[in-house]
């Protein structure tokens, strides 16, 4: 008689590493991988989602102290030869928050006194202009009929009504208006001052904050994105100074009126890359077409676009240099989010905030160990 073959012992289940049950063992792996970002990608969302909810909530405080960030970035290499100067701290940093103010307030009141002494003749030229172009409608190749004009005209007046009411409603409800440009004034020269004097020691304080691990290389990401800010800031400040001077003196050549405030207009345009000097510059064009007629308009045109071109080309490569440079894309990107998000305030500073977070990020993701402050006392453990 045969003996009968000894019972086939069933095998254990195989379970992979990364999992803790035969059930996660018979789901694909590409499918758990997709899962495990899912999750951890909503995580990420809904506290961006909670961030931008704060933010928007504390925007009143918020949005100062960004701009108080952004104009110590600009100031502090003013404090810096002060001080080496041997001026005090706080001496150095009035001496410069005050000159700066009142370098600002100048400026706008030449603005102010230019635009009320220019908007008479503006208007006249404004006036025959209109009535040159509704000419050449109806004589020229479009051949619009009286009938057609009058329509398309009511219907502007009608969109600009309509949009007017809707500005003026949306600017009532979001502020206290004065109110709040008071306050935030009055929070952005102190943050500034504060920010100037003494800054190193409140970073020093946050730092210390974290987890001690953590603390030396948060630091050297932090002031190198200190220093990258500081360096976008000034660069786009002198790159906004050529342009206005650049596009500013074909203005006075061709005796165009308001070109003090539309050459001030072109350098704040300017901060807002690629889009706010080409916005600003499309203004002095119009200006141009309205007092001196269509060939000086496209001379101006040409200038705009001229100084453009080398901005792009010759100045930010230059004078931006590696350490802030980002992919235009990602500029169009952040701009139009940050107007989404902020509006004007948004396009300001979505692009230093881009070019922090790319100095910070690209920082922390070193391998490589952060410097030693000169200033770190290194304590020694006790010997056994």
């Amino acid at each position: 008689m045969e003996a009968s073959p000894p019972p086939v012992e069933e095998s254990a289940p195989i379970v992979h590493p990364s999992t803790s049950s035969r059930d996660d063992a018979d789901v694909p792996h590409v499918l758990r991988i997709a899962a495990a970002w899912s999750w951890r990608l909503i995580v990420v969302g809904l506290v961006a989602w909670a961030l931008l909810k704060v933010i928007e909530t504390l925007k009143i405080v918020i949005i100062p102290l960004v701009i108080a960030l952004l104009l110590s970035a600009l100031l502090a290499p003013a404090v810096g030869w002060l001080l080496r100067a041997r001026f005090p701290r706080s001496l150095a940093t009035a001496v410069v928050l005050v000159g700066g103010l009142a370098a600002v307030v100048g400026t706008l009141t030449l603005v102010v006194n230019e635009f009320i002494r220019g908007v008479p003749d503006l208007s006249r030229n404004a006036t025959d202009g209109i009535r040159q172009i509704q000419d050449w409608l109806q004589t020229g190749p479009l051949h619009v009929s009286d009938r057609q004009l009058d329509s398309y005209i009511a219907q502007g007046e009608r969109w600009i009504n309509e949009n007017t009411k809707a500005l003026t409603s949306g600017a009532v409800s979001t502020a206290a208006t004065v109110a709040e440009l008071l306050t935030g004034t009055l929070l952005v020269l102190f943050a500034t001052f504060f920010f100037l004097r003494d800054g190193g020691k409140i970073w020093r304080f946050l730092v210390r904050l974290l987890p001690v691990a953590a603390r030396w290389r948060v630091d050297d990401a932090g002031r190198a994105a200190w220093a990258t800010l500081v360096a976008y800031v000034r660069a786009t400040v002198l790159v906004a100074f050529i342009d206005a001077v650049g596009i500013g003196v074909f203005l006075v050549i061709f005796d165009i009126p308001f070109a003090f405030p539309l050459a001030a207009l072109v350098f704040l345009g300017a901060f807002i890359p690629i889009v706010g000097a080409t916005l600003s510059g499309t203004v002095a064009v119009l200006v141009a077409l309205v007092d001196s007629g269509w060939v000086t308009a496209l001379i101006i045109l040409g200038v705009v676009i001229g100084v453009q071109q080398v901005e792009g080309h010759i100045l930010q490569p230059l004078i931006m240099g590696r350490a802030v440079a980002i992919h235009p894309l990602a500029v169009i990107v952040a701009i139009a989010a940050g107007v989404v998000l902020a509006g004007i305030v948004g396009a300001l500073v979505a692009v230093p905030l881009v070019a922090v977070l790319n100095t910070a990020v690209r920082r922390l993701a070193h391998r490589r160990p952060p410097e030693v402050p000169p200033d770190a006392v290194v304590v020694a453990p006790p010997s056994p």
